[in-house]
């Protein structure tokens, strides 16, 4: 049986910098000296997973999306 995978994927166009992804989870994300997203990884598995998802969800510029695979 295959398990579908969550992929997170970052625009960088759209990222404003607000930092809500890092706050949310840092274990999936950063932000480079400018304060553009940077994914740590693109993979998150487990509750990093579920946090990663929910700070999809609170970036205001809508930078994040999540992809199943």
């Amino acid at each position: 049986m295959s398990r579908t995978m969550m992929r997170i994927k970052a625009d960088t166009d759209l990222c404003v910098g607000s930092g809500q992804c890092v706050l949310t989870e840092p274990a999936v994300f950063d932000q480079d000296d400018d304060g553009i997203v940077v994914l740590l990884t693109d993979h998150p598995e487990d509750q990093s997973a579920a946090q990663a998802r929910h700070a999809v969800t609170l970036c205001p510029s809508r930078a994040l999306s999540v992809l199943q695979e």
